[in-house]
């Protein structure tokens, strides 16, 4: 005699729950694409570069609103 139920796999999140989570995703990876660079290509040599308004003020911003979208992406009710 087999024990049978009806156990339907489902997702731990909904969908919507999954877009905002790739919404935020995107956020931090954009944000972690413009800091990069900014460095001198000679070691001897100081650029400017790396202190512009993009890498200071930008990317930190984008990076902490992804993690708040994140973090809305798993607190959303999806039944909602």
């Amino acid at each position: 005699m087999k024990n049978e139920t009806n156990s339907e796999k489902t997702f731990l999140f909904g969908k919507k729950n999954y877009i905002f989570m790739l919404i935020g995703i995107a956020f931090i990876a954009i944000g972690f694409i413009f800091m990069a660079g900014g460095g001198s290509e000679n070691p001897n040599v100081f650029n400017e570069d790396i202190y512009n308004w993009q890498r200071i003020r930008l990317s930190p911003t984008l990076v902490i609103i992804g993690l708040g979208i994140e973090i809305y992406a798993i607190l959303l009710n999806p039944k909602k």
